[in-house]
This record gives C-alpha cells, structure tokens and sequence, in this order.
C-alpha cells in the first residue's frame, strides 16, 4: 500500500518549493483546497489521473511520489542543453526556459525573443508579449486574462488549460497554433490570419473575430453559439462536432469548409444546424454540395463561385 502520509509530505515540500499556496495548486487542479489539505496531512490521497496533473504542475517526475525517491536538482539541469561543438562558441543561441509557477502579472515582455519557453502554472494577467517571437511556447495551467500578444509570433505555441479571457491577438502571427481546453472568453483576434490552428474543446460564445482569415483551420469539439463570422474568409476549415447553433456566415467566403454535426443524426442537431445562417455567403460548389445534402439549412441567398 503506499504511504499516504509520506506522499503528503511530498507534496507540501514540492508545492513550498515553488512558492503557491495550497488555494492556489487546488485552483489549477480544479479541486477544492480542503482536498489538497486532506493529501498534505495524509488523510487521502489523489487518484492516478490527479496524480499526472499534479505532477507537471509541481514540476516533478512521477518516481518523486515513490517512497525510494529523493529530491535532486540533477533533473532540472537535465533540461538545459549542453553545446558541446566549439564552433557556437560567441554565437547566440536559444535555450528553453522554464517559468513554472512564477508570478509574471503585468510583466512587460514585450519585443523579446523567447523560443520554446514554457509557462506553466504561472500567473500571467495583464502580462505584456506585444511583438514578441514566443515560437515552439507553451503556455499550461496559467491565468493570462488580459494578456497583450499583439503582433507577437505565436508559430507552433500551444494553450492548454489556460484562462485567455479578454486577451489580445491583434495582428499576431498564429500558425500551427494550439488551443486546447482553454477559456477564450472576450479574448479579441482581430486582423489576424489563422493558419492550421486547432481549436479543441474551447469556449469561443464570447470570443471576438475581426477581419480574420481561417486558413487550414479545425475546430474540434468546440462551442461556437452565437458568434458573427461575417465577411471572413474560411480556406479548408472543419468544423468537427462543434456547437454551431445560432453562427452567423453572413457575407462570408467558404472554400473546401466542412461541418460534421456534433451529435449523431438526430432531430436534435439538425434543429441546432438550422439556426446557422448563411445569406450573402460566397461558397465553392463542393462546400455548397455538402451542405445541400444535409437538407436543413437554407441556402437560396448563397452565391455559388
């Protein structure tokens, strides 16, 4: 049986190490803070998947939870590589940083060059990446409402789990993009042209689109109810199993865009389709054609190119 009260212990040394209260490590876990004090005094302890997340947000191995393991540096500085070829010697190079559980609130990192850094569990509101080159980043488990990435390169970034409310992508550079399970609510993209971006198991209700282009985009299992589309310009887009009642693609541009209805063919999600509005929509004849066959939703208004 493994030793509660030991895992508790371990748990409070390594939350303590990297300085958030138990409120705070309960709030990225989506648990209540009594849960994390009944762990640390070893009265319960988490289940497996629990003990993933936690993990990652401690910053530490699985093996650390084990009774026959100690606490070392030697894995941190595993992560920074080591350039052994003379000639990079005086050249810049790009090491990963790591910024697990720092408070970053209202930092300005504005015009920097970070590649591959990594925000995890990190305080972010208000942080300021206005033109900066934030490409291979990811951001996990972190508070970045009302964050700037304005015209910041975002190439191959990735979101998860992370609260993005009222934030800024103006004129950013999104290609390849992730947004995963992560809270878009108020957040603005305006003028800005998406490029194979997944957006998987996000809240878009309340998301603001201006003058966007959709390039190659997915939206997966994502929540789309009641957002303007007009005028934008969709190039091979899938709509996967997403809530789409009430979209409006007024006077919107559609070439090679599918939609697969989020539910199996009932009378409940063809009621949900019928509610998307397409007049005024410009629309490539394979994209009609698939939409004709759903026989729900009215395209006379629609103009074939």
């Amino acid at each position: 049986m493994l030793n509660t009260k030991m895992i508790g212990n371990k748990i409070a040394e390594a939350r303590k190490k990297i300085n958030i209260s138990q409120a705070q490590l309960a709030g990225f876990l989506f648990i209540s803070p009594q849960a994390v004090g009944k762990w640390e005094r070893g009265e319960s302890m988490p289940d497996i998947t629990t003990f993933n997340r936690l993990a990652e947000i401690l910053n530490v191995d699985l093996n650390y939870f084990s009774e026959n393991t100690q606490s070392s540096e030697a894995e941190t500085n595993m992560d920074l590589p080591i350039d052994s070829d003379m000639e990079q010697i005086g050249q810049e190079r790009q090491i990963p940083i790591k910024l697990t559980a720092v408070n970053l609130e209202r930092s300005d990192f504005s015009g920097t060059n970070l590649h591959n850094g990594k925000f995890k569990a990190s305080p972010m509101f208000a942080a300021n990446f206005a033109g900066s080159d934030l490409t291979g980043s990811s951001f996990e488990v972190s508070d970045a409402r009302e964050a700037n990435f304005d015209g910041a390169n975002l190439t191959d970034c990735s979101f998860s789990i992370t609260e993005l409310a009222n934030a800024s992508f103006c004129k950013s550079v999104l290609v390849r993009t992730n947004f995963n399970k992560s809270s878009l609510a108020g957040t603005k993209f305006i003028d800005a042209k998406l490029t194979d971006v997944k957006l998987t198991m996000v809240d878009l209700r309340q998301t603001v689109f201006e003058n966007c282009v959709f390039n190659g985009v997915d939206f997966k299992y994502s929540d789309l109810r009641g957002i303007h589309f007009e005028g934008h310009t969709f190039i091979g887009v899938q709509f996967d199993k997403s809530a789409l009642n009430n979209v409006s693609f007024r006077g919107a541009t559609l070439k090679n865009v599918s939609f697969r209805l989020p539910f199996s063919v009932t009378n409940r999600s063809y009621r949900a389709f019928q509610t998307v509005d397409f007049d005024g929509a410009m629309m490539d004849k394979l994209t009609y054609a698939a939409l004709k066959g759903l026989l729900v939703v009215d395209l006379s208004k629609v103009i074939v190119i």
